[in-house]
């Protein structure tokens, strides 16, 4: 397929730029793959399409305060590192600014040496692997030093940097949100527990590949930058009984979604305790083993995550629904509205 597949109009005034006071108070689009029709309704509504017996999947994942500001520590030089992943022990790989001045050797200092960095690597792509040295426990230095990475279409400065996460966000390590969690608060996630539904959770750390477009015209030829993940034993019980119990297992997200289609289709069709990393690429034709359901958001067009939900209902559908989302006006992209497949 061809990239011009996925492609639609966006005005830019429907990019979300702020989140909504209230998490829960988003639209939400229901799209039913069996019939094609198009509901309007809000998150809170999600209630009408859940079931006793089904299962939520959260990814929780917590994005880390990754963008570091410092100075070269030779010529004192501003320079900004943006974290990516945990390489081993205390080197990460990074993305460096101005990078032409960070060669191997440099040494970097944040917070008035509180933090400092050797630059030990270059990478291919252009990014950096760094080794971090401190005194104390990282991610309590990070969370004093770094800002919240937020997407490169949020312009807005965001006064409370817990907006740009879940609710149930846990593991450190995400370079970005998973969106789709943002919706929840804890009294709905508690409503739709009281109603018989299981809450079970992954963890995928998302990468900052997510916002990278896709470069080639024909979709086999993309390949997808790899990403953490991890279920335990107890989701995967979970899972398995939910599955054997008839009920449904809906995906809240695109990295829930990767997650738990790459652990089946590397387990045949089961659900295991598993970590690893995957850079699994879904679009149209992929056979689903894993999801019966998918909460997601509205994405970019031409993005790899408008060929997962494209794969999971139609391209046509989608296509029409996301027309139908701007003449609508609903919200775009990390703080936008909601839209649930099922």
């Amino acid at each position: 397929m061809n990239i011009e597949d996925f492609d639609f109009h966006l005005p830019e005034e429907l990019i979300a730029q702020t989140p909504l006071k209230d998490r829960s108070s988003s639209r939400l689009m229901v799209l039913n793959k069996d019939t094609n029709e198009i509901e309007h309704k809000h998150f809170t509504d999600i209630k009408q399409y859940l079931k006793p017996g089904d299962c939520l999947v959260l990814n929780d994942t917590r994005v880390l305060p990754a963008r570091l500001y410092g100075e070269k520590e030779d010529t004192g030089g501003k320079v900004e590192l943006l974290l990516l992943k945990q390489m081993d022990g205390d080197s990460w790989e990074v993305l460096a600014k101005p990078a032409k001045r960070i060669k191997v050797g440099s040494k970097l200092s944040f917070g008035n040496g509180k933090l400092t960095a050797t630059c030990t690597d270059i990478l291919e792509h252009g990014g950096r692997i760094v080794s971090f040295d401190y005194d104390g426990i990282f991610y309590e230095i990070l969370d004093e030093l770094g800002e919240m990475p937020l997407p490169p279409y949020i312009k807005e400065q965001l006064p409370e940097s817990e907006r740009y996460q879940t609710v149930y966000a846990k593991e450190k390590g995400s370079a970005a949100a998973p969106t789709a969690g943002l919706h929840f608060t804890n009294e709905l996630l508690e409503e739709i527990k009281e109603m018989g539904v299981t809450i079970a959770f992954i963890t995928l750390h998302v990468g900052l590949g997510t916002f990278r477009p896709v470069s080639v015209d024909n979709i086999d030829d993309h390949e997808m930058h790899s990403e953490f993940y991890m279920m335990s034993e107890e989701t995967a019980s979970t899972l398995s009984n939910v599955r054997e119990n008839g009920g449904r297992i809906i995906s809240v997200g695109t990295t829930s979604t990767r997650t738990l289609e790459t652990i089946t289709r590397d387990n045949n069709g089961k659900f295991v305790e598993s970590s690893g990393w995957t850079n699994i690429f879904i679009y149209p034709c992929f056979e689903f083993k894993a999801i019966d359901g998918l909460i997601t958001n509205f994405h970019l067009p031409k993005s790899t995550l408008i060929m997962l939900v494209s794969a999971f209902s139609s391209r046509n559908l989608i296509l029409k629904a996301y027309n139908k989302a701007v003449e609508e006006k609903y919200r775009f992209f990390s703080f936008g509205d909601a839209m649930l497949i099922i």
